[in-house]
């Protein structure tokens, strides 16, 4: 009987066997961030890997029945994955699994397009908590969808593809940076100037804005869009780096998304390949970087909707089943860093390696705008864990004063269910190239898979 508590490192205790299944694991999830850089492209590879597993599209409304394997697409932005079981949902509940697909990134502007200096560039609108000056001189790629007046779709995504271009904000050169040096970040990095580069050849047959002229033609001859298609489009500026392995000895991956596609991807596969008799209700949710907002975020009615479709079904009270069903939301939280220690309480950070994470509260300061999970479902989940050898830590977001952040946890425990967050640790989190270890996505699998048992 350990007295003391000591968190583990998973490489240092993993037997060869584990060591090649984190390896192994790791490359399908590399596979899956590079193809979901959008929460529309998550969605689209969710879908595809849960049909691959049997799953068949469900509509409000159909029947739902034990042994069912269903998908319900929210609007393209949002994905419900469900395995109905045998065991009694009024004494059981339903096993829930959260996490979002949305990310960090820039959004053009409704009326986007320019000319300046005989250049062309796009306006963007940041969307989430980005640093600003993170943004400048990386290469980046375009993604979204423009939707026409007939409604039609036409998908955009040039950047990625052997050959495409890249896109790019310029910043000022040290030489000529004296005065931008003196302002404080906020003040150095305006968002008016997130300004992306797209083109500098004018169109020959123009007398004004050639080169917007020349940038409108290559869009209309490539997809078939004016300029006032762009009212009605999502295009979203993203990096075009891939994710690769970082050190030499592949202990991590870099990439873009991490948060939180490093839980998304665990609780799909979760989901599809553990054994259970349990319900069980996995929910990739749009706009959690933007307070969960809207038809496709957390907060909407839907997520109760699809609940009481479950109970109706199976002949039980929603309130009942409601109140006697568990759910992990699953978000990042953030990596010790020892650059930055002080921005930690040492004692309650996540360390890299040690396993999926545990914040039994969030918030800000006072854990304000947090979900403080109780001490009862803790224990429950210590118990889940350890008969299935799960490593994992505990962790606070930073230090008490600091800052914080939140997560949708409370979003599901306010329709009383049982919530608390269990996420992968990041490094550089909400960058355009963020940091996880390998050991930790393996250890949230096998976390998200001993929960649904």
């Amino acid at each position: 009987m350990e007295l003391s508590y000591k968190k583990q490192n998973i490489y240092a205790v993993a037997s060869e066997k584990e060591l090649a299944e984190i390896q192994a694991y790791s490359e399908g999830y590399k596979s899956f961030l590079n193809s979901s850089k959008t929460e529309r492209e998550a969605v689209e590879c969710g879908i595809a890997l849960v049909k691959a597993h049997g799953f068949k599209e469900y509509q409000l409304g159909d029947k739902i029945k034990p042994g069912d394997k269903l998908y319900y697409n929210n609007r393209g932005k949002g994905l419900f994955i469900l395995k109905a079981g045998k065991a009694d949902l009024a004494k059981n509940g339903v096993r829930i699994l959260v996490a979002h697909v949305d990310c960090p990134r820039l959004d053009l502007k409704q009326v986007p397009l320019y000319e300046k200096a005989d250049m062309a560039f796009l306006k963007t609108h940041y969307y989430g908590g980005i640093k600003k000056y993170q943004w400048l001189t990386i290469p980046l790629a375009l993604h979204g969808v423009v939707s026409l007046k007939d409604g039609r779709n036409v998908n955009i995504c040039v950047g990625e593809e052997e050959g495409d271009p890249y896109f790019y904000i310029t910043d000022l050169l040290p030489h000529l940076a004296q005065e931008q040096a003196t302002k404080t970040i906020a003040e150095g990095f305006p968002a008016e100037n997130l300004n992306i580069l797209v083109g500098g050849i004018p169109a020959k047959d123009a007398d004004k804005d050639a080169v917007k002229l020349g940038v409108l033609k290559i869009l209309n001859e490539k997809y078939g869009i004016v300029e006032e298609d762009l009212l009605s489009a999502e295009i979203e500026a993203v990096p075009a780096a891939k994710a690769n392995d970082i050190g030499f000895d592949r202990a991590f991956v870099g990439g873009y998304g991490h948060d939180d596609r490093v839980c998304t991807y665990p609780e799909i596969t979760a989901t599809i390949e553990t054994e259970t008799d349990q319900t069980v209700l996995t929910i990739l949710a749009d706009k959690e970087e933007i307070g969960s907002e809207g038809n496709t975020g957390m907060q909407s009615v839907l997520i109760r909707d699809i609940l009481d479709e479950i109970a109706k079904n199976y002949g039980v009270n929603s309130a009942v089943m409601r109140a006697n069903s568990k759910c992990l939301s699953a978000d990042v939280t953030a990596g010790f860093d020892p650059d930055f220690a002080s921005a930690f309480e040492e004692k309650n950070a996540s360390f890299m390696n040690h396993g999926v994470s545990m914040n039994k509260f969030t918030g800000s300061r006072g854990k304000s705008g947090s979900n403080d999970a109780s001490a009862e479902y803790v224990g429950y989940l210590r118990g889940v864990f350890q008969r299935d050898g799960v490593i994992w830590q505990t962790s606070e977001l930073g230090r008490v004063d600091l800052g914080g952040g939140g997560t949708v946890a409370k979003f599901i425990a306010s329709i009383n269910i049982d919530t608390v967050d269990v996420g992968v640790p990041v490094l550089s989190m909400h960058a355009p190239y963020e940091l996880i270890s390998k050991a930790d996505i393996w250890s949230a699998h096998k976390a998200f898979s001993a929960f649904i048992k």
